[in-house]
């Protein structure tokens, strides 16, 4: 018998040693890539990040009613900025007019799936990225179809600035109006994007005519002026995402001699620095989990809304709880020691579970006080109707059933004060402080936006308090 217990005979001991060595040293090798201990560096993020002089980020979503052309003018974006090069896009020619869908070519740049491909819709947010002389910008190309409004919500919620896509052909903008454009606009500006650009697409269809424009940019003001977006932070943008013009190159003079703006990218490239939330407490919303690598079969990626992160550190996940040390880090396509509020990134992630990560959980420090809450008070607009009665609760692309158990009071929009206490109905329009249960615990703090949906429809949207 040897030292581990097992019976051995003379003929085959001296065989055996060698392989159990081997496995013993297989394991001991195992066992130290499993459970890699990451010494933090202990660094100064923010002198880091000062040091660093790194470009202005941004992330814009983009926005608007189903078909409107919102993928084919990102992919008419990037392949003018030759983020896409000739070779890919000529393939996607190929293969959409294969099945018919010829004019799909340079959507097909966003929509990447084949269910999206085969349905002609975006399904999920799409992410891409390209860069001017000063930003780096992050596209969140959201699914217009109602069907689909989580998902545009949970894309609205990463975004600094939206992109609203209107498609200026007769009949199309109005019935658009009348649908997505109007929730969609509604949604964005109730999870705090100040900041629109209106894309007036398909301008191509109406031989650019400025008459057409100037209708479409008259109702537009009234309604979006009406749902709270300051004129001054909204802006309008003539274009063709089929043909490309006013995208990246101006519109030739002998088509739109009445127009001298500027193009979609130059518009898009004036916007203010995003002010980074950097000496907030650590808040990350993950997109998606995933095995980047063998040697890394657990990791996460998403925006970083508020703080900071190293690799070392200790994380928290929530409402799970699972812990998890934080191996690597990778933004802006390379490896980092660290990242900052603004950016989307990837962890690579030790000592954790798969299992307890999903789509939408928030990423804290271990020993950050945020915790899951099963009710909160809001301040809230109504979109519809509002009563006691089960809703469905977004809290960016994290959802669960609840209810609103009391509406408090309705507030005057304006000042905030309260102008009718216990009212019991609040009506579209208003804006009025409730409370919500949840059937399941939530990570949700004050300032967070939270969006309720009721029968398929966004019934209001507001801000924790």
């Amino acid at each position: 018998m040897d030292a581990n217990g097992c019976i051995v005979t003379k003929s085959n001991k001296k065989d055996t040693a060698p392989a159990q060595n081997e496995a013993a040293q297989s394991m001991a090798a195992l066992t130290l890539q499993d459970t890699p201990k990451v010494k933090s560096k202990n660094l100064n993020v923010l002198e880091e990040f000062e040091k660093a002089k790194m470009k202005d980020a941004a992330s814009f979503v983009v926005v608007g009613h189903v078909d409107h052309g919102k993928s084919t003018l990102m992919g008419r974006l990037l392949y003018d900025l030759k983020v896409v090069d000739e070779k890919t896009v000529d393939k996607l020619r190929r293969d959409s007019k294969k099945i018919g869908k010829a004019s799909f070519a340079l959507a097909w740049v966003m929509d990447a799936t084949s269910d999206e491909r085969e349905r002609g819709i975006t399904v999920n947010v799409a992410t891409n990225y390209f860069e001017t002389d000063q930003t780096r910008f992050t596209i969140l190309d959201a699914p217009g179809h109602q069907d689909f409004v989580p998902n545009m919500i949970a894309g609205a919620s990463q975004a600094d600035f939206a992109v609203l896509v209107v498609d200026a052909s007769t009949n199309n903008f109005e019935s658009g109006l009348r649908g997505q454009t109007k929730e969609h606009a509604m949604l964005v500006r109730s999870l705090g994007v100040q900041r629109l650009v209106v894309a007036v697409n398909k301008m191509d269809t109406t031989n650019w005519s400025e008459e057409r424009f100037n209708e479409i940019k008259r109702e537009m003001t009234a309604f979006l002026t009406a749902s709270n977006f300051s004129p001054k932070n909204v802006s309008y943008i003539p274009c063709a995402g089929l043909t490309g013009e006013n995208i990246v190159a101006p519109v030739s003079p002998t088509k739109a001699p009445w127009y001298s703006g500027p193009t979609l990218v130059h518009e898009l490239d004036a916007a203010e620095p995003t002010k980074r939330a950097m000496a907030k407490p650590l808040r990350l919303t993950i997109a998606e989990v995933f095995s980047s690598s063998p040697n890394n079969p657990v990791s996460v990626s998403g925006r970083i809304d508020a703080g900071s992160v190293q690799a070392g550190d200790r994380i928290k996940v929530l409402p799970g709880g699972a812990t998890a040390g934080v191996k690597s880090i990778e933004a802006d396509g390379a490896p980092r020691d660290w990242a900052v509020a603004g950016q989307i990134v990837v962890l690579n992630l030790a000592d954790v579970d798969r299992a307890g990560l999903k789509h939408g959980d928030v990423v804290a420090l271990a020993n950050d006080p945020l915790r899951n809450r099963a009710a909160f008070v809001a301040k809230i607009l109504a979109f519809e109707h509002v009563v006691p009665g089960f809703v469905d609760v977004h809290r960016g692309p994290m959802q669960a059933p609840g209810k609103v158990s009391k509406l408090v009071a309705v507030l005057n929009k304006a000042s905030g004060e309260v102008e009718k206490k216990k009212p019991k109905v609040v009506q579209p329009g208003a804006v009025a402080r409730v409370v919500v249960e949840l059937e399941s615990e939530m990570p949700i703090e004050a300032g967070n936006r939270v969006v309720l949906r009721s029968e398929g429809k966004s019934i209001a949207a507001g801000l924790v308090e």
